[in-house]
This record gives structure tokens, sequence and C-alpha cells, in this order.
């Protein structure tokens, strides 16, 4: 194939999900914007901001995302989180229409999360008995193939022990899928480790026929370690570098998720960085609560003393998951003012990636290398400003967020992993 496109429902599920081929030399950018993304990208993640939306909008503008960007010898990848947040059927089932059949396994192994009889398991834990599980869905069935059958697609399940006797059987089952108009929509495969997704890679980046690929990054990895992916005249561009930042670091945090508070208390601890935390309160009025030019003169202090910071969002009894983008949004206008003296930017959560990037008018990034699995490092796109780390919210070891504040500057030091 000539280019592939990565359509992610977030901006850090975008990056993580694409950070691999940029580190396998090709030049990979993440866009805001779907109809204003890099021609002349190998890879393109576009990401469709649909997590919050109604499945109905959440699907039309997934496949809207497919016919503005499809392109001869251009192959899709549909980027879901592992954990199976946001719309991802919906979106799933309208790709299936424009797009043929797919083929689904969120597995992550690197970050421990596998696919084991049709289920997601985090860790060794269910993923319906898991923090994130619970917050947003508790109560429903989270088996891939009842949540494919909810909206009305076809599904076929590979377990594991079937997909390892004869990895090749995955590749002509897609095959007979995209030759029929009444056969199976979708394939769920089993994988968990690293090599059953290797493997799973390797025998269907050789079926001709139209399908797609849905997965985490777990799957486009593997895809991206294979040396035929892409045609020969895929060249391989200038390495892209970033200088060590010069000017003070700012780590946005909008997850709320213990992970996230385990990163940012190593990250004070280990480097000395202070945390804000900014009241939901001033966040919901925005400009018009009598405290946001203090809030936002204290961070702009913050900079200007080239202090390098944590700014959270807090969380208090009128907290709602659904206002995430909302207090994504204000947390970012706090920081606009500001944005261009930072020396670097690490944003955890894709909406407060987003909101930021947004806020600073920053509409894409070109994608430079991977700190540590889900962990991405870029620069914008026009190369002007700081670089910009994006982390998932619930994603990463305890020194993730430590580990990518040395690596922006430039510290040789040894992170536990």
């Amino acid at each position: 194939m000539k280019s592939l496109l990565i359509v992610a429902d977030d901006l850090s599920g975008a990056a993580d999900c694409a950070i691999a081929f940029a580190a396998a030399g090709l030049k990979t950018v993440v866009s805001l914007d779907a109809s204003a993304s890099a021609a002349d990208a190998t890879v393109i993640a576009a990401d469709t901001d649909t997590r919050r939306l109604t499945p109905a909008e959440a699907a039309q503008r997934t496949a809207n995302a497919w016919r503005t960007l499809r392109a001869p010898g251009r192959r899709l990848y549909k980027k879901i989180d592992s954990t199976l947040r946001g719309n991802w059927t919906a979106e799933v089932a309208a790709l299936v229409r424009v797009a043929g059949p797919a083929i689904v396994t969120p597995a992550f192994p690197a970050t421990g999360r596998v696919v084991r009889d049709g289920r997601v398991i985090v860790r060794g834990v269910p993923l319906e008995e898991t923090e994130t599980w619970q917050l947003e869905n508790a109560g429903q069935n989270a088996g891939l193939r009842a949540m494919l059958d909810m909206v009305g697609l076809r599904v076929a399940h590979v377990p594991l022990d079937a997909f390892r006797a004869a990895p090749r059987d995955v590749a002509a089952m897609v095959a007979s899928a995209a030759a029929s108009t009444d056969g199976v929509d979708a394939i769920v495969v089993d994988a968990e480790t690293s090599d059953d997704l290797a493997s799973l890679a390797h025998v269907t980046a050789a079926v001709e026929e139209q399908f797609f690929w849905v997965g985490s990054g777990g799957l486009a990895r593997e895809l991206a370690a294979l040396p035929d992916l892409f045609d020969a005249n895929a060249a391989l561009p200038k390495a892209t570098t970033v200088a060590p930042a010069r000017g003070p670091i700012l780590a946005l945090v909008g997850s709320l998720s213990a992970i996230s508070e385990r990163q940012c208390a190593l990250l004070c601890a280990e480097a000395g960085v202070c945390e804000t935390t900014v009241p939901p309160a001033v966040l919901r009025g925005g400009v018009n609560h009598p405290d946001w030019r203090a809030w936002q003169e204290r961070i702009g202090a913050s900079v200007r003393n080239q202090e390098d910071a944590i700014v959270r969002i807090g969380r208090d009894d009128a907290f709602d998951p659904a206002e995430g983008a909302r207090l994504s949004n204000a947390l970012a206008a706090l920081v606009a003012p500001h944005f261009d003296q930072l020396g670097g930017l690490i944003a955890t959560g894709g909406e407060t990636a987003r909101a930021m990037l947004a806020a600073a008018n920053v509409g894409s990034l070109e994608l430079v290398r991977e700190i540590e699995a889900g962990v991405a490092l870029g620069r914008p796109s026009t190369g002007n400003g700081p670089a910009i780390v994006t982390k998932a919210g619930a994603f990463g070891s305890e020194h993730a967020l430590l580990g990518a504040y040395l690596h922006l500057r430039g510290a040789d030091l040894p992170v536990a992993r």
C-alpha cells in the first residue's frame, strides 16, 4: 500500500497509535481537522473528536473522515480505546458500510491490555471490573461480540488457540467477507502477546480485498514493524529531531484517573515540579468567574519565572465525567496566552491535548518518537512552538510523566519502566 489513514476519536489516541510509524521512519502527522491533513504524509492520524458525541453523530463524522481522506493505495485503521470508551461500535458499523469488513482486536500487551475469549482483560482484571469501565459504563456488557451485535453487525470470533494454530485462516475469512455482501461484517480476534499481534499484522497485510483494521496502538505498532507494508516509493524523510527544552515545561493534566494521580506525584517528588490544581468552579465559570484573571495570572507568572509546573483540573461534588471537554477547553483558555513562551508541553488526556492545541492554533503535529508505550513526542507541523508530549489519561507507567519531562529536558537519566 502507499499510505495509511488512522481515524481516532481523540487526540492522544491518534498520537499513541501513529507514533510507531514515525519511529519506523515514515512521515507521520496527527491532525485536528480531517479536511486539512498533510498531503505529503505517509501516515495520517485524524482526530475526529467524537468520544463525547452521540453515537449517530460520531458514526457520521467518522465515515466522513474516510470519505474525505480515502485515496488510491491508502488503507484504513480505526483506532479505538483499548478499554472500549467512546462510540467505537457505532463508528465501526459506519465504516463497514463504506470500507468493507473489519478485523477487531483492541489488545495492547505492552500496556497490560489483552483480548481473551472475545473480552478485554486489563492487567489480569476483566474490563468490567476496572475503574475506567465503572466510571462511564457501569452495568454494561463489555464483550466485544455482544457490543458489535448491538449495532447490527454480523460478527465472527477467532479464539486464541484457533488463531495460533492457523493464523492464515483469518486472512481467508477477511477475503471471503470482503467478496460477499451477506457474510461477516467484523472478525474479533483474540490476542495476548505482541507475537500474536505481529502474526495477525503479517497475515492480514497481504490481503488485497478491501477491509480495515480496528485496534489500539498494539496492532498498529506491529503493522509499522512490517518491512514491506508500504510501497518502496514511500521514501524515508530526514530524521525529525526535537532539541532539549530551554523554556519552562508545563504538564496539563485533565485526567482524574488514579494512574494520573500517581504519575503527578512522582513527577513532583523526583523533579521538584510544583503542582497547581484549578477548581472546577473556576473552569465552569470561565472568563465570567471572579477568580479567572487571578488564575490566568498565576499560571503566567510561573511561566515568566521559568518555573516548571503541573496544572490540573480539580474535582468537586458537582463533577460529572460528561463535562470533561468543557473543563478541558477552559483549562486550555487559561494557558493559551502563555503557550508560545513554553519550552515544552505535556498533555495528559485526549480532550485536554486537543483543547490546548486548538486554543493555541496548532492544527497538526508531526510525530517524532515514542517515549514509552502510549506516550508520543511531536512538534507543531509548522515548526513553530514548543515540543509536545501527549498521553492518554489512564495510560502509562507511574514514571510516564517523569519520563516525558526528562526527555523534554534532554536528560540522559534512567527511568524505571
